[in-house]
């Protein structure tokens, strides 16, 4: 097999994956609170204590993922230009 054809091969792979991936779970944990939903601190001792409400995901943990963003993007425009 050449390596152009295994390039493509696996960038195929890839991205069935990722596309099987967002729709099986289209929702995955916040980058940015790794999923508390809320921000990490310690307190004056070191101990970890729960700190603000996370912003990016509103404290869910939960973030809808870029693939399944675009998908849904793609299906508003497409309904919205056929009625």
């Amino acid at each position: 097999m050449s390596p152009l054809a295994l390039a493509i091969a696996c960038l195929l792979t890839i991205t069935i994956g990722y596309v099987g991936m967002c729709a099986a779970s289209p929702f995955g944990t916040c980058r940015k609170c790794n999923g508390f939903g809320f921000a990490m601190e310690t307190d004056r001792k070191g101990r970890p204590k729960r700190g603000k409400s996370c912003r990016r995901c509103k404290a869910t943990g939960k973030r809808i993922r870029a693939g399944r963003w675009l998908f849904n993007r793609a299906q508003r425009i497409y309904r919205e230009g056929t009625h």
